[in-house]
């Protein structure tokens, strides 16, 4: 849904420029603003439900014992995902409802998403290639 999101993040621009030039929306760029709220909503949705079983059932122990920076690190990119998660969408809807200053802020999210998500991936493949840990199955399949 955060791909969605950020692929098609330009639409939900067109639609808010079209309608404050009072110009016609594309039936595309309606289509997809629509959705693009939609998913939105469906992403702080999901993010509440998953902190609060991450609260609930914590976290899975380490597989192993990492250096503590590591351990600092991969705590802290999984706290900013959860918080980008959490505040891109209601400041999108800040954007929408009480004006477009946040959308300056709402539009800073996808390199910081992007830098994030590749970071976060490569650590992946740093703990599958050179370390030969269970890391990335464990990202992949949680409960085997």
């Amino acid at each position: 849904m955060v791909v969605f999101q950020i692929v098609f993040g330009e639409s939900m621009t067109s639609v808010v420029d079209a309608a404050q030039e009072g110009e016609a929306v594309s039936p595309k760029n309606a289509f997809l603003g629509s959705a693009r709220y939609w998913v939105g909503l469906s992403i702080l949705a999901l993010v509440a439900i998953r902190l609060f079983y991450r609260v609930w059932r914590g976290t899975p122990p380490s597989l192993a014992k990492p250096p503590s920076w590591a351990e600092y690190a991969a705590s802290g990119m999984h706290w900013l995902f959860y918080a980008l998660l959490f505040a891109v969408p209601i400041l999108g809807l800040l954007t929408l409802y009480v004006s477009d200053r946040f959308g300056d802020i709402h539009s800073l999210a996808k390199p910081v998403f992007l830098v994030l998500v590749f970071v976060h991936a490569g650590a992946a493949m740093f703990h599958h290639i050179v370390m030969k840990d269970e890391t990335l199955s464990r990202m992949l399949f949680p409960d085997r």
